[in-house]
């Protein structure tokens, strides 16, 4: 895990300078800074684009209760490739771009994916779960009328077909106090 913050903090601004600089020796002052202003600009339209399309995308498989095709890992990838695209430099850039664009971004988010199932297989990715909220049954549950603080059942889960991906699966156990 160092290596990579390494790479992220140190050798990648390291890279994205020379570069930037590099393309200034060639075109120049204002056109390297043209260049810079033009990408921040463009990456947050398409990061907005495409974060709207992706929401909207999961809001409108949620209401036909089907499992959302793109799922919650897209939506960190889209909002990953727009701050890269914001960030000043030419790594950055491509980057931003890559996570953008949904033919490379499912591409990504299938590595990430087969990356954290390996990772959870091996005991090296935890995934923890809190529960919020004034009910023992948690945020989205309210008390029945006649007991005031007893859990309602769980909402029904979806179901799954051939096909549907899933970026992850919880379930919560009944703990100590719980019904």
């Amino acid at each position: 895990m160092f290596k990579y913050l390494f790479l992220a903090f140190v050798v990648v601004p390291f890279v994205d300078l020379y570069l930037l600089l590099a393309i200034g020796r060639e075109v120049g002052l204002w056109p390297t800074v043209g260049l810079v202003l033009a990408s921040g600009l463009f990456g947050s339209f398409l990061a907005r684009k495409e974060g709207v399309r992706v929401l909207r995308r999961w809001q409108e498989s949620v209401a036909q209760g089907l499992v959302p095709q793109e799922g919650l890992l897209s939506g960190v990838l889209v909002l990953a490739g727009g701050v890269l695209l914001v960030i000043p430099g030419v790594l950055t850039d491509v980057a931003g771009l890559v996570l953008l664009f949904p033919p490379t971004r499912r591409l990504v988010a299938r590595m990430v994916r087969r990356r954290l199932e390996r990772g959870m297989a091996e005991g090296s990715v935890r995934v923890t779960t809190f529960q919020s909220g004034p009910f023992p049954g948690g945020p989205f549950e309210t008390p029945q009328e006649d007991e005031p603080f007893a859990p309602r059942p769980s909402w029904p889960r979806l179901e799954r077909r051939p096909g549907d991906e899933v970026d992850a699966e919880f379930t919560e156990e009944d703990g100590p106090g719980r019904g």
